[in-house]
């Protein structure tokens, strides 16, 4: 793992969480996205070489509409930048970890992601991510 890529934090209104963190960040918020695959809204603040990742529920049986209804807004994940998803994929699992997901899957801001279960990383989901690297037009 090279580095925490961001950190997730699940809010009810993505708006209003917006005034709030640039209030308290003294900046705004670069990028907002929709992943419709994770029933999922985001917003992204960059701070440093992190980013926070705020994460609104776009339907009520989304991962995040549960989270929130089973635990209420605040950190969510923390994600960890790879440079290859798959054989970190292989090693965690080799080390004993549980993956959610059997293929990595598109994630937010131009990534590759899959998490590990909280209950095999002492209560913490885990996000692993990968820059997806676009190959050039005509390229092999």
């Amino acid at each position: 793992m090279k580095k925490i890529e961001h950190i997730g934090i699940a809010v009810k209104n993505l708006s209003q969480a917006n005034g709030l963190y640039a209030r308290l960040f003294g900046c705004e918020h670069y990028k907002v996205e929709a992943v419709e695959s994770e029933g999922v809204t985001t917003s992204f603040f960059q701070m440093g070489e992190t980013k926070i990742e705020l994460l609104e529920a776009s339907r009520p049986d989304s991962p995040i509409a549960k989270f929130i209804e089973k635990k209420g807004e605040g950190i969510h994940h923390i994600a960890f930048e790879v440079e290859d998803i798959l054989a970190e994929m292989r090693r965690l699992q080799q080390e004993g970890f549980t993956i959610l997901n059997e293929q990595p899957k598109r994630g937010a801001d131009n990534k590759l992601v899959c998490f590990l279960h909280p209950k095999s990383t002492q209560g913490v989901l885990v996000e692993l991510c990968q820059e997806i690297k676009e190959q050039a037009a005509g390229a092999e």
